[in-house]
């Protein structure tokens, strides 16, 4: 099994951009979708059903903001949408699939950049979606993939001193992964790689992208239970749809 994770910042803008090329390349069983920026009906859905991929969607309410999605080649036996949050769910935020032998979820956590009121709704999220994937119970199966919106340690930040006070590199923030990962999921791309300078996201200022001046801020985790069958991770840094760009994790 080979799942790709990818915000890709507008659905419509990325598909635009050889989105479905990239999808014949990789040929993922399934793929995660973050920041649809688009409502369902607005959506070419044809062409991921060309490719095979049944498609479960939940966009925010509000037009042309946030939303997630799941594609995949094979049916899910159940969808749930959202996580009972009434301000997250209208949102559009997390989606989670069931299937036979694991679940998977894509997530966008919220970002908190445009101030502190945001920060805290942030905040909010991680409180709440922790408990969301801990009363799941089978997590232990789960492979939660998303744009967290926080960076883990100084070694996923390109300038991790001048970060300091950032937005996804705040200490409460990288306290909540080191307890995340610390609760039975695991953080698939450094199980293979402990490498620095690996990141999923840049800025469109500066050049950064270029000058690989980057985040690493969008993760596949998994369960217990998945770290067993965790055959290789990796981050596609060579196509652009994206600000983001895309990451997957193989399976045996």
């Amino acid at each position: 099994m080979k799942i790709i994770s990818y915000n890709v910042n507008g659905i419509r803008s990325a598909m635009s951009k050889g989105f479905i090329d990239f999808l014949k390349q990789e040929n993922p069983d399934t793929v995660c979708l973050q920041e649809l920026k688009a409502q369902e009906q607005d959506i070419d859905q044809a062409a991921f059903e060309a490719l095979g991929y049944n498609c479960y969607w939940f966009p925010a309410e509000k037009k042309g903001y946030s939303g997630v999605g799941i594609l995949s080649k094979e049916k899910a036996k159940s969808i749930v949408k959202g996580m009972g949050h009434k301000l997250f769910d209208t949102e559009g935020r997390v989606i989670k699939a069931v299937f036979e032998n694991c679940e998977v979820i894509s997530a966008y956590f919220p970002s908190g950049t445009t101030g502190d009121i945001r920060q805290q709704v942030k905040y909010e999220f991680l409180e709440a979606f922790h408990e969301f994937v801990q009363s799941d119970p089978n997590k232990d199966k789960l492979l939660v993939c998303g744009d967290y919106n926080i960076c883990h340690n100084d070694i996923d930040i390109h300038d991790p001193v001048g970060n300091k006070n950032s937005s996804g590199f705040l200490p409460e923030e990288r306290a909540w992964m080191d307890q995340w990962f610390g609760s039975g999921m695991n953080d698939s791309f450094r199980l293979i790689n402990q490498d620095p300078h690996h990141y999923t996201w840049w800025s469109f200022r500066t050049a950064a992208r270029a000058r690989n001046k980057g985040w690493r801020i969008d993760y596949i985790s998994i369960g217990d239970t998945i770290r067993t069958q965790l055959k290789d991770a990796g981050i596609l840094s060579a196509y652009v749809h994206s600000d983001h760009c895309g990451l997957f994790a193989e399976l045996k």
